[in-house]
């Protein structure tokens, strides 16, 4: 059992771990924020030095957003919003007294009036900004609503200017940690199923039920891969209207092409660990067994498929790095996704030498996964698109256009 002063220090680590690769990022994204609520008060305060507009720093807060392309449109529908709630107050304030049942209706055409316009993510703002406005009673709401228009339109600005003049990170980093996690997480699945296959004292029914498990996380890691494409978006977004991203190679291809890899990878090692279910269960009805020449054959495969994607992932994490390529990590995943030759070629051994058909269904799920493995982590595919990629959209154009079309012989 753990003493006190052990789980101290592992927390002091694990904090400390945190903090030195987020810490910094953190502190210079609360640092921004920050500066854009106190400048948006600054000059709200300076335009109307009778009031206490807090509501330009908290629509600057809401305003900035992660990339500049985002904070634009933010700006532009929160606005929009702004002035649709604040319009609908004062219409109600002019007719009705604020009871609950005003409240309700003037909610739900606030609700309606953003669904029309298309507001967005910014449509709760709409009844936000009416019931404000409304609150301050029917005398004051004309006043009410032009002070509240007037601090959103600043803090809107402020926000705006504040993302274009001072460009938040560029998340390809992100992009690339997740998708070298994606493929980590599958390496990790396919060294756990190699080594319970090795293990000689596993029985039937229970390589049975940890096919079962083993399928099941295969099942969980697809499901989370539009997490990942979702921050490799967020990267690519946030290149566009950067000064950041200005002059720096852009690693969105290389990013974009390892995703792709790694998802129609786990798409066949789920596969595959549906077909290893199918077949232990096949087993246990029939007189076919795993011999211990098999399951050793079919462990090292295994290791070998979670060593290239390890290999692999680690190679599009350093992409996203600029200037942490490293010529070490290319060798070792060409050498890694040479082993995957290697064990396609003892699979195709036993299916010559076996007639078994239980077990040739396991051996072509093999080989299936391996034809399919060798195809997305092909390194000299990837080295064209990457290259294709990053040409000049004129260039590309020129080059297809030279391209003479196919003959036809008769």
């Amino acid at each position: 059992m753990r003493s006190v002063g052990d789980v101290t220090a592992r927390l002091v680590t694990v904090a400390r771990e945190r903090f030195r690769r987020g810490g910094v990022p953190a502190l210079g994204w609360t640092l921004r924020l920050t500066a854009a609520a106190t400048a948006a008060y600054v000059t709200a305060h300076a335009l109307f030095p009778d009031t206490k507009p807090l509501l330009a720093p908290l629509t600057a807060l809401l305003v900035v957003q992660l990339t500049p392309v985002s904070l634009l449109a933010s700006g532009a529908d929160r606005v929009l919003s702004v002035v649709i709630g604040v319009s609908v107050a004062a219409l109600f304030a002019t007719v009705v007294d604020l009871t609950w049942w005003s409240l309700a209706i003037m909610i739900a055409v606030s609700i309606l009036i953003g669904q029309l316009m298309r507001i967005g993510a910014n449509l709760i703002e709409v009844p936000i900004s009416a019931m404000l406005v409304l609150g301050v009673g029917s005398l004051a709401a004309d006043a009410a609503a032009w002070e509240r228009f007037s601090e959103t339109l600043v803090g809107a600005a402020v926000g705006v200017a504040s993302n274009l003049l001072f460009p938040p990170k560029i998340g390809a980093v992100d992009a690339g940690r997740a998708i070298e996690g994606l493929g980590n997480d599958l390496a990790d699945l396919l060294d756990r199923a190699g080594e319970r296959l090795a293990d000689e004292d596993a029985t039937g029914t229970d390589l049975r039920e940890t096919a079962l498990a083993w399928l099941d996380d295969a099942r969980r890691l697809t499901h989370g891969i539009p997490e990942v494409g979702t921050a490799l978006l967020r990267a690519e977004e946030s290149r566009r209207l950067n000064l950041r991203a200005a002059g720096t190679v852009d690693p969105g291809p290389g990013l974009r092409h390892g995703l792709e890899a790694l998802e129609h990878s786990a798409v066949a090692i789920r596969s595959m660990f549906r077909s290893i279910v199918d077949t232990t269960e096949a087993f246990e009805d029939s007189a076919s067994s795993v011999g211990p020449e098999l399951r050793a054959a079919v462990a090292l495969a295994l290791h070998e498929f979670a060593g290239a994607l390890r290999a692999f992932a680690r190679l599009v994490g350093a992409d996203a790095r600029p200037g942490r390529t490293q010529v070490s990590d290319v060798e070792q995943a060409r050498d890694a996704v040479l082993e995957l030759g290697e064990a396609r070629a003892r699979i195709t051994d036993f299916l010559l030498v076996d007639d078994d058909p239980v077990r040739a269904e396991l051996n072509f799920a093999l080989l299936a996964t391996i034809k399919r493995l060798l195809a997305e982590l092909d390194l000299d595919e990837r080295a064209r698109r990457q290259r294709l990629a990053r040409q000049p959209a004129l260039l590309r154009s020129v080059r297809r256009r030279s391209v003479p079309p196919p003959t036809h012989r008769p």
